[in-house]
Parts: structure tokens; sequence; C-alpha cells
């Protein structure tokens, strides 16, 4: 089975063929961004993570201390549903759940569609961890995660993929959280931490589950 970092790639390498004008003005943002050190002020390794109260689905809310009560959480934030890289990767954390979950931690990704947008019912059900509603990106900026997503995207968004951001998240239209994951031990520290500007890259489910099982016989794992 392919990693996510081969998954990507290849969807990566799909769109340079199918629109390389595009792929490089996002390959131009990025960089900038890059350069600005946007997602430089995620919380760091030791730090203690922000509570959250959020809604999930079905709308009801779920509030981090509580899933702390049981062990450690893993936080994942997503842009979306709508976003291909998304779905790769909360179908790679899928795959993984078992693991994760044996080694006494909780799964919970985080995207700013409202609870009656982001899943189908049908999708829902077939996911096993937690998925919750942050709309307008609240807690993705108690994160330090928040981007305001530049306008070369928005316009691409809305004309080549008729996406409406707003409507989407019923909410602001122009701010989406950097993907990023969260390893936090039981007291709410971070353990570990992946969060890269590029959307296009994510943390794989193996360094995850690494340093749960750091976490939980070695000491503190380190992050990116």
């Amino acid at each position: 089975m392919k990693t996510l970092k081969e998954q990507t790639e290849a969807k990566i390498a799909a769109g340079r063929q199918a629109n390389p004008d595009f792929m490089n003005g996002v390959d131009a943002i990025i960089e900038n961004a890059k350069a600005f050190q946007q997602g430089a002020d995620a919380i760091k390794i030791g730090e203690k993570a922000p509570n959250f109260e959020l809604p999930n689905g079905e709308g009801k809310m779920v509030a981090l201390e509580s899933l702390l009560e049981k062990g450690p959480v893993v936080v994942t934030f997503y842009r979306g549903d709508w976003c291909p890289y998304c779905n790769l990767q909360l179908r790679a954390l899928q795959a993984r759940l078992s693991e994760i979950q044996a080694l006494g931690a909780t799964l919970v990704a985080i995207s700013p569609q409202v609870p009656d947008g982001s899943m189908t019912e049908t999708e829902i059900s077939k996911l096993e961890f937690t998925v919750l509603s942050d709309q307008d990106a609240k807690v993705a900026s108690q994160y330090g995660v928040a981007w305001e997503v530049p306008e070369f995207l928005l316009d691409h968004m809305r004309v080549d993929r008729n996406l409406d951001l707003q409507k989407i998240n019923h909410g602001n239209g122009t701010i989406l959280p950097i993907p990023a994951t969260f390893v936090l031990g039981p007291d709410g520290i971070v353990q570990w931490n992946y969060v890269n500007v590029d959307y296009r890259t994510r943390s794989e489910p193996d360094e995850v589950i690494a340093a749960l099982r750091l976490r939980s016989g070695a000491g503190v794992a380190q992050g990116r």
C-alpha cells in the first residue's frame, strides 16, 4: 500500500500535468508563505494546548478536556471534505486508527465546515473517529494554524472548482486552517506536532503512531 506521501505526490504530479499554471502559482504562494514563516505561531512541543468545545457531525458538543480524561489525543486540522489532499489524509488515518486507539489515544479531526455540511451521513458513518466543526477557524487561530487564504487560491476555488467557502463554512470565507497535527498527552501538553503551510503535504500516520509510542514509553517526541 502506498504511503500518504506517495499518494499526495501522485496527486500533485497529476495536477501539474492537468493545470501547470495553477500549480506553479500555488508553488509561488507556498514559498512566499514560508518566507514569512506562516505557521511559526503554532503551539509548540511542551506547551499546553488550548481547550475547545466544538460540535460533531451530529451537532453534539465535544470538549477536549473530556477527551483528555480518557488518555492522549491526536488533533488534526484539515481544510474541508472538498479538499482532495485532506480526504487522502483522513482515509490514511482511518486505515491506521486501530493502532492509534491501541495506544490509548483518541483521534479528532477539525475543519471550519459546519456540522450539517461537513460530510454526508454515510461518509460520517465510515469514519470511526470524531470530526468536529470549527466555524470561522477560531480554534485553529488559538492553535496558531489559521491562514488567510491568498486571493489567487480563492479565485481558483470560485471559478475553477465552483467552491464558495463562505457558503460551505457558513461564516468567514477567507480563513482556513494550515494542515497541522498535534499529539497531546493526557495533561494537554503538546508531545509532538507537524505544521506545514503547504496544504499538499501532510504528516504520515506512521509518524503519529511513532510519537504516541514514544510518549508512552520514552518521553517527548521531536516534531517539525
